[in-house]
């Protein structure tokens, strides 16, 4: 994921974090927290689980944050 803000230095840098995820998938999926690239620790079994929802956070260095869904 991807969050843009247009503030320099602090401000305009955003910090990513999972808000919201199943106990499960916490142990599938790795959220980097300064590129928001979401990665897989294990390999995904569609007989476990064919669906994945997240909530991922997006924070600038001023407090402002947005949270998007990603399945």
């Amino acid at each position: 994921v991807t969050a843009t803000d247009d503030d320099e230095g602090l401000y305009g840098h955003a910090k990513y974090s999972l808000k919201k995820i199943t106990e499960r998938a916490s142990k599938i999926f790795h959220l980097h927290s300064e590129t928001g690239a979401i990665s897989l620790l294990q390999s995904l079994d569609f007989e476990e689980g064919d669906f994945y929802e997240l909530e991922v956070q997006a924070r600038d260095g001023g407090g402002l944050f947005d949270t998007a869904k990603v399945t």
